[in-house]
């Protein structure tokens, strides 16, 4: 298991390479340096003084110089002033190095906001840390609640019950977030006025009466994903040689499903479960949005509308680190859930 979890990690830190190439080639494309020179500049600014602010900002050097500056691999070089002669900060507002020194991504330097004027990790920490409380509480509501109508539907497959329960898990799936926050806030927020149409911040606070429609926006549509999951793996259970042999025993019904179908029945949802974490990642980026909720999904929509590169790449490579994380989390469990499975 050691060696397999050590491979692993040499797989993921070789994808997060590549794919943080990709994504610093592409959002440093000529367009997107252009537009930020114009987001920084005034909006009449002739093409050679954006030109002329590119090169004074190191836009310009060499394309794998510059990723290995934000990795952390290349030393980064201090702008020098052409009036004086002497070197200036890069960007003021971000205290950033006036003498050449290794300041990356792994020395824990994520890069300067030119939108929130601020450096990545500032804006980038807080940001998740709302989208983590957010991602608690959708868990919270998500996980037992399709479990159990899995777990319900699955037992007596055929029923009305299950009938009942299957109809309202697809219904669900199918009608994405930006469709049920809508019909949310219209019935519980306009109608009724039970509840706030935006979460807005989580300095204000974090109650049921602002936080709801945003959970229950996020839990819906994965909760029928899950249950579907969960009642297919029961059903499969249910029908296997040790259930009959139990119940011929005489155990009760309820006895073989909680001692004996249960955890059988939880290892492939288990790894669904697992896999939600890369779905909420872009899930919340629709309900952050919608609900004014300044969290991770918020400020990776800022970045991308605004053309700020550093905080761009932070989000990326946060995004492909939290994929790369729960896919190794949810190998391992399966692993260790179920005996038949043996990592060589």
């Amino acid at each position: 298991m050691l060696t397999f979890i050590l491979r692993r990690l040499g797989t993921m830190a070789l994808t997060m390479l590549c794919l943080t190439l990709v994504v610093f080639f592409l959002v440093n494309l000529d367009p997107n340096l252009k537009k930020l020179a114009i987001s920084q500049t005034e909006m009449r600014t002739s093409a050679e003084q954006l030109e002329s602010w590119l090169v004074r900002h190191g836009y310009r050097e060499n394309f794998f110089v510059r990723y290995g500056q934000w990795l952390g691999v290349v030393k980064k070089q201090p702008i020098i002033d052409p009036a004086t002669g002497k070197a200036s900060q890069r960007f003021p507002y971000c205290d950033d190095p006036t003498e050449p020194v290794y300041s990356g991504v792994l020395q824990g330097d994520f890069g300067c906001s030119t939108k929130f004027r601020t450096g990545v990790a500032g804006k980038l920490l807080p940001a998740l840390g709302a989208t983590g409380i957010l991602m608690f509480w959708v868990l919270a509501v998500m996980v037992p609640v399709s479990l159990l109508i899995g777990i319900l539907a699955g037992m007596r497959e055929g029923s009305r019950t299950d009938r009942t329960l299957s109809v309202a898990s697809i219904t669900s799936t199918a009608t994405p977030e930006y469709v049920s926050g809508v019909i949310f806030t219209v019935i519980f927020a306009s109608w009724l006025g039970w509840l706030n149409g935006s979460a807005a911040s989580t300095s204000q606070g974090i109650t049921f009466y602002n936080f709801t429609l945003p959970v229950i926006t996020l839990a819906i549509y994965g909760t029928g994903y899950i249950a579907r999951m969960t009642r297919a793996s029961m059903v499969e259970v249910m029908t296997q040689q040790y259930i009959r042999t139990a119940r011929l025993k005489g155990l009760s019904f309820s006895a073989v499903v909680v001692k004996h179908a249960l955890r059988n029945a939880l290892i492939a949802p288990f790894t669904v479960i697992m896999l939600q974490f890369p779905w909420l990642l872009t899930g919340v980026v629709v309900v952050e949005i919608m609900f004014r909720y300044q969290g991770f999904g918020y400020t990776l929509v800022e970045a991308a509308s605004n053309n700020d590169i550093d905080l761009l790449l932070g989000c990326s490579l946060i995004s492909v680190l939290i994929v790369l994380i729960t896919q190794l989390i949810s190998d391992v469990g399966y692993a260790f859930l179920n005996p038949r499975i043996r990592v060589q």
